[in-house]
């Protein structure tokens, strides 16, 4: 079946719902039409179909000292969150009750702040971006980011040795676990072999203007991606070639940043300065709408999540199904 032809998106296609977000950049739609995203006020904020924005739990996650990155939805409507907070690790919140341990430790050590959680059926994979969270530049030689695989009640390392390490999904027919390293400008795809065991990765390099952050599949098998910093969403097909679709950047910024990033020294500082007309830092992208074809996109640096109608639906997640 060819892939449909998808026109570049304008800024006047842009909408948004939700408002008064602190750092929305993990986006979930889920089947009742409510939006959820991790939030550093709420800990997980819901909007409701008509915009109305409030926390999804009632647990006081961010006073106890979490700071949720990406979040996931298990089967019975509990939420996962990646933690980015010293503490580190994955925990578990429903929306009464009390947060919980899900991933803390593997082989007796602490498993330290965490960037994504996907559910995958009856097991979860996670991701840490880096083991060096400290460092003061963001280049592509931090290769200290690594994949875990929650199967069975065991936690594994699934891949090692990544560059920043962010958001990663499964291909709609199982076969291949795509990963995005952000500050390497490239997505890896990974052949998923029995037991979870990723092998074979082939890398998708980018332009060095082009980070890879959040990721959500079509029903044509193509992976959206967006990119903080330039704030660029683009779409890689199933051969691998890939288009841009939206961008907002201030042209003149981009280029600074980008020639900070070659020289080795970009900085968070930099980064977090970046913005579009619009938006800023874009690094999230889920499908939801009854019809599978509204693109919700969160960022770093916005205060509602934006939204855009696609010609394609996506793929539901598994808390749809």
């Amino acid at each position: 079946m060819p892939l449909t032809r998808i026109e570049p998106f304008l800024l006047a296609n842009l909408a948004q719902i939700g408002s008064g977000l602190n750092r929305p950049e993990c986006v979930l739609a889920a089947q009742d039409g409510a939006i959820y995203t991790g939030d550093w006020t709420h800990g997980i904020a819901r909007i409701a179909p008509d915009g109305t924005t409030g926390p999804a739990v009632e647990a006081d996650v961010i006073g106890q000292g979490f700071r949720p990155n990406g979040i996931a939805m298990t089967a019975d409507g509990d939420f996962l969150f990646a933690n980015m907070s010293r503490v580190g690790g994955v925990w578990r919140v429903g929306r009464q009750g009390e947060v919980k341990p899900f991933a803390t430790e593997m082989d007796s050590q602490p498993i330290p702040p965490t960037n994504f959680v996907l559910v995958d059926g009856d097991r979860a994979w996670i991701t840490i971006s880096s083991t060096t969270r400290n460092h003061d530049h963001f280049t592509a030689e931090a290769n200290t980011g690594k994949i875990l695989l929650v199967q069975d009640g065991n936690i594994t390392l699934a891949a090692d040795g990544l560059n920043w390490t962010n958001e990663l999904r499964i291909s709609p027919d199982g076969r291949y676990l795509f990963v995005n390293e952000t500050f390497a400008c490239r997505t890896t795809r990974y052949e998923v072999a029995a037991g979870g065991k990723l092998t074979n990765p082939i890398q998708l390099i980018y332009p060095e203007d082009t980070y890879p952050d959040g990721m959500a599949f079509d029903v044509e098998g193509g992976l959206w991606i967006a990119c903080v910093i330039s704030n660029r969403l683009i779409r890689v097909e199933p051969d691998l070639s890939w288009r841009v679709l939206f961008e907002d950047a201030d042209r003149t910024e981009l280029e600074t940043t980008a020639s900070a990033y070659s020289r080795g020294c970009l900085t968070w500082d930099q980064i977090s300065q970046s913005r579009g007309s619009r938006v800023s830092n874009l690094s999230s992208i889920a499908f939801g709408g009854a019809d599978l074809k509204t693109i919700y996109l969160g960022g770093l640096g916005i205060g509602a999540v934006q939204m855009l109608q696609s010609p394609v639906a996506g793929v539901p997640m598994a808390h749809w199904r």
